[in-house]
């Protein structure tokens, strides 16, 4: 973990933040700008700086990701749809640079989403 990345402190637990998961791996808390009425981060405690530095290996990770989304999705009563963003570098809208994927729920969702 880099000792100074928001998403690593709150991995480490130096941020105060309600976890609605958590495993050896992984957090994953509610979104404090919430861009629809369900919008959770998961977010490994591994510090990976985004999609692009994910190395050959790491697929192990990335399945738990989806697997929690998949299981926070269903816990949170999205049966009617939602949506998973991974944003990766600047032009691809990462505001922090620690890899992190939001589940977006609870509305119906328009497309293109930016």
């Amino acid at each position: 973990m880099v000792p100074d990345c928001l998403f690593c402190k709150i991995a480490r637990g130096e941020i105060p933040t309600e976890l609605l998961l958590e495993t050896e791996n992984l957090v994953a808390f509610n979104d404090i700008n919430p861009e629809a009425p369900t919008h959770i981060l998961v977010v490994p405690k591994k510090h990976i700086p985004s999609l692009a530095h994910v190395e050959d290996g790491e697929q192990g990770i990335l399945g738990e990701i989806l697997l929690a989304l998949r299981d926070l999705a269903e816990k949170k009563g999205l049966k009617q749809g939602f949506r998973v963003v991974v944003n990766t570098g600047t032009h691809g809208g990462q505001s922090v640079g620690h890899l992190h994927f939001h589940l977006l729920g609870g509305r119906s969702l328009r497309w293109p989403p930016g």
